[in-house]
């Protein structure tokens, strides 16, 4: 799987056609203030969809809420076309914000900070189970 940033990529469709001519999944990553609309006609050319939830940069930020109506947008445009395609979240992800973000659409997440602040497997199973008890 290989992920790229929207906002990096000259040509998204094409980079994400030569991921998976060369047996990747496709990943397209946008950052807070990029809009989704324009990606949605193009969900068909992606395996996977993340939606920062903090800027990209560094670790420990605090989840920006005010991203979950595009990853709403995205959920009703997968389902609305019945397409098998991730969408992820990264940033900010604690047993809170999980929660929200698997409410708002999120299938896939990313969490550094609060797993590693306690024990990894103790912290990823209370994530998972946060998740998983508010899914969309």
């Amino acid at each position: 799987s290989v992920t790229f940033h929207a906002e990096a990529a000259a040509d998204p469709v094409s980079l994400a056609r030569e991921l998976r001519a060369r047996g990747a999944r496709a990943g397209i990553a946008v950052k807070p203030g990029t809009g989704i609309e324009p990606y949605l006609d193009l969900l068909e050319e992606f395996d996977q969809v993340l939606v920062m939830t903090v800027e990209p940069g560094f670790g420990g930020q605090s989840f920006m809420p005010e991203t979950m109506p595009k990853l709403r947008a995205l959920r009703e445009a997968v389902e609305a076309r019945g397409l098998d395609v991730w969408l992820q979240v990264d940033g900010g992800i604690t047993e809170e914000t999980i929660v929200t973000a698997a409410a708002a659409g999120a299938d896939t997440f990313v969490a550094g900070s609060s797993v590693f602040r306690g024990e990894p497997a103790e912290r990823i199973t209370a994530l998972r189970d946060a998740a998983a008890a508010h899914a969309h």
